[in-house]
């Protein structure tokens, strides 16, 4: 078949099984983020159907849909409200690292990957995804709810972080002293500092000039414009997540509401593609003999990712059943994870399959975590309280010694014949 012919067929196949399972998911109620990638294990290297022809298209579209997750999260908020919420939540960012990176790097110290490693497993499990948080947020329509500004800034934070962690990473890697490292930390920490700035202070010039009654032209030119920091971002060593998370946040108003609107239907199909392509790219066969230390390292990290999010939502003023759903919408990790494996992996091939198999099973499990945190733990509080209370009740009552005396005890004894007096055996006697 014609390298063309069979690209149109095998795309055209993996759209319309996008829909089909998107359709399924949305009448069972659940997120289709876990039947998107198990159907990209399905059809990549070593699934059942693998799908060659389509794979470098395919690539690009999982680039284009995360870049596009992170500019409508950013149409979200403007800049005022990231320097607010930066400002507000750096103490929940620094109990992020530390719960997070934490079981990451003791395990990498534990199975012997020495001091790089450590860092870059640390690295895997500190990260959640913004992309896969962002999809769920809005599947689950909870945009709007006093939660998500909290799960914003802790995301953008780790976001943030990335500009600082990876370049020392790669210079960690690549074994770049001190002064090479420095370098490329400076040119991270300068370009994301450059496009706050404009995005802070010049962000009504940026919508006027970006602004068009056409909304062809307003499509083209917000797309371009992103698709283009998010390169120059990922060329200088900083996330192109993070480029195009920053453009939505310069543009607001009528820009930002116009621009939303359109991008929404491409923003769905590539997340798709995105969530698609993770699975293609992922070995089956790779993940059973790591499946058992990715599944405690999993479980370990859904807690730590759980307590970040009750702690940063408690910080914010939030009731606890806003702190249990930004809990459980932060535990998914996705991305950056993948990233940062496949920049170690040539240094610890071991990372690879681990941080696969980690990163499946919390991709998969986030989504059901986001749904299901809250409502099993208010369950859990119902039935603590009412426990206390049936406690409290019973510890209220008196002891049966305490309680009063019937008019006739039975306890009592009978007087016996030695302890009348005549005059009560005259009475006994008539």
């Amino acid at each position: 078949m014609h390298d063309t012919t069979a690209l149109l067929v095998e795309l055209g196949s993996v759209i319309l099984g996008l829909g089909i399972i998107g359709r399924f998911a949305g009448r069972i109620g659940l997120s289709p983020i876990p039947l998107y990638l198990l159907a990209g294990l399905a059809f990549g290297e070593g699934g059942l159907l693998p799908l060659g022809a389509s794979e470098e298209f395919t690539a690009i579209g999982a680039e284009i849909g995360v870049i596009l997750l992170l500019l409508l999260l950013g149409l979200e908020y403007s800049a005022s409200e990231l320097v607010t919420s930066l400002k507000t939540q750096y103490p929940s960012g620094a109990v992020d690292f530390v719960l997070n990176a934490t079981p990451g790097a003791a395990a990498g110290l534990m199975l012997g990957w020495g001091p790089v490693g450590a860092v870059a497993l640390a690295g895997v499990t500190w990260i959640s995804s913004s992309g896969v948080i962002a999809k769920v947020m809005t599947d689950m329509g909870r945009l709007g709810n006093r939660e998500t500004p909290v799960i914003l800034g802790v995301l953008v934070i780790e976001d943030l972080a990335m500009a600082i962690y990876l370049p020392l990473l790669t210079a960690m890697l690549a074994g770049v002293g001190l002064a090479g490292g420095s370098i490329a930390l400076l040119i991270a920490l300068g370009t994301v500092g450059f496009v706050l700035y404009l995005a802070l202070r010049h962000g009504r010039l940026i919508s006027r000039a970006v602004s068009s009654d056409n909304p062809e032209m307003l499509l083209l030119v917000v797309l371009g414009l992103t698709v283009l920091v998010a390169g120059v971002a990922q060329q200088l060593q900083v996330s192109a997540a993070v480029g195009a998370f920053l453009v939505g946040i310069a543009l607001s108003g009528e820009v930002a509401e116009g621009a939303r609107k359109l991008l929404t239907p491409l923003r769905d199909l590539f997340a798709a593609v995105f969530f698609v392509f993770f699975g293609l790219s992922t070995d089956p066969a790779e993940i059973p003999p790591v499946l058992l230390p990715a599944a405690l390292l999993a479980i370990v990290t859904v807690f730590t990712k759980i307590g970040t999010g009750w702690y940063a939502s408690r910080r914010a003023g939030i009731g606890p059943r806003g702190r249990w759903r930004a809990g459980g919408t932060l535990v998914a990790r996705g991305e950056f994870s993948i990233v940062i494996a496949g920049l170690a992996v040539a240094t610890e091939p071991r990372i690879g399959p681990i941080a696969t198999a980690y990163v499946l099973i919390l991709v998969i499990v986030g989504p059901l975590t986001a749904r299901w945190t809250e409502p099993v733990a208010s369950k859990l509080q119902a039935a603590l309280a009412g426990k206390r209370k049936k406690s409290a009740v019973a510890a209220d009552r008196p002891e049966p010694a305490d309680r009063p005396k019937p008019a006739v005890a039975a306890e009592e004894p009978m007087p016996s014949h030695d302890d009348l007096t005549p005059e009560h055996a005259g009475r006994d006697s008539d």
